[in-house]
């Protein structure tokens, strides 16, 4: 009797049809995606950093500086941004070796002041980086692209001012610290043209400020 169950057992195996399978042929790249959870998300949001500056790659100057700004959020990878920073151009070694008593030579140069620019921020990665320990820092990387004015001063004595029209390009990173606060660092390279009143001519300068600083995001807005 055991043996005919086992038999009648073993034919209802072998007459069950085979798992369905579906035949999705030859992945390419292009067909993978991983999904990011984003921890710490901006969209609609409202970010208000302050950081500190520096401006060394002048070739007569160098201008340490505190830059504010205000950043709405449109999307996680789309803002509008505006920022406002002040000053003071410094004479550098080179500068001062010029106008010594050795060469007797009076440059021509400009020092930063302040500045004012609006501009577009594209956000395109989001990132994890495992610091070992179980440490899981997330970031984002993000460019601008804007328009805006600075402001400076001859270091002649007679200390004329010139406002130059400035176009800001940049690259930056948010280190998170928590849903509210996050490290921010940026390179950005301000692309100016001024009037030079001495000379009574039009010059292109480059002011390119490193700073490092704070951003504080707001509560969604509903």
């Amino acid at each position: 009797m055991l043996t005919l169950l086992m038999a009648s057992l073993a034919f209802a195996q072998d007459a069950a049809p085979p798992p369905a399978t579906v035949d999705v042929g030859v992945l390419k790249n292009s067909d993978l995606r991983v999904v990011q959870k984003m921890l710490y998300t901006k969209e609609g949001r409202t970010e208000l950093g302050l950081s500190l500056a520096v401006m060394p790659f002048d070739g007569y100057t160098v201008a340490p500086a505190i830059l504010a700004s205000g950043t709405t959020h449109l999307s996680e990878q789309v803002a509008l941004e505006l920022q406002v920073g002040g000053g003071y151009g410094l004479k550098n070694g080179v500068y001062t070796q010029l106008e010594s008593a050795t060469y007797g030579v009076a440059v021509e140069a400009y020092r930063y002041l302040a500045s004012v620019e609006a501009g577009l921020e594209i956000t395109p990665i989001y990132a994890k980086m495992n610091l070992g320990n179980g440490t899981i820092v997330h970031h984002d990387v993000y460019g601008v692209l804007g328009l805006g004015a600075t402001l400076e001063q001859s270091v002649f004595p007679d200390g004329a001012i010139t406002v130059a029209p400035t176009l800001p390009i940049g690259v930056g990173a948010r280190i998170f610290v928590n849903p509210k606060t996050a490290v921010k660092v940026e390179i950005r390279d301000n692309l100016m043209v001024e009037y030079r009143g001495q000379s009574q001519t039009w010059g292109f300068k480059q002011n390119v400020a490193v700073s490092l600083g704070l951003s504080f995001f707001g509560q969604a807005k509903k």
